[in-house]
């Protein structure tokens, strides 16, 4: 187990659940402007590729949200 936060108690789940945001916080993303796995978090909803320094604004755990998936697919199909 990862152990996101120590802290956390009062049953598994909930640790699970901690240590599975834990680990997409700290994951390396890949740049959709490069294709580099380069994409770091800054802060909450901040990302930045270590390639080329592109920022980009995000989920505050994960690169991407579902709502901004469900919109690129939406863009996309009216193209």
């Amino acid at each position: 187990m990862f152990m996101a936060n120590a802290n956390i108690r009062y049953g598994a789940r909930i640790r699970k659940h901690a240590d599975q945001i834990k680990r997409q916080k700290i994951a390396r993303y890949k740049c959709e402007y490069c294709g580099k796995v380069a994409v770091r978090r800054l802060g909450t909803g901040i990302w930045r590729c270590k390639h080329c320094e592109r920022v980009y604004a995000g989920g505050a755990y994960t690169m991407t949200t579902p709502q901004g998936e469900a919109s690129k697919r939406l863009i996309a199909a009216m193209k």
